[in-house]
C-alpha cells in the first residue's frame, strides 16, 4: 500500500511533463504543417538528382 504514495506523484509528475513538452510544442509551431515532412521525404531524391545534373 505505500508503493502507491510514491507511484501517484510520479505518475502526476509524467503528465505533468507530457503537457508542458505538449503545449510547448504547439508554442512553437511544430503542428502547423503535417504535410511538409511527408513531402520532403518523397521529393528529397529529385531535388539532389537535379542537382547534380545542374553541376
Amino acid at each position: 500500500m505505500s508503493i502507491i504514495y510514491i507511484l501517484i506523484p510520479i505518475a502526476i509528475l509524467f503528465v505533468v511533463i507530457a503537457i508542458g513538452v505538449f503545449f510547448w510544442a504547439v508554442k512553437s509551431e511544430q503542428f502547423s504543417d503535417l504535410n511538409k515532412q511527408g513531402h520532403s521525404i518523397l521529393f528529397e531524391d529529385d531535388k539532389e538528382q537535379h542537382n547534380k545534373s545542374n553541376d
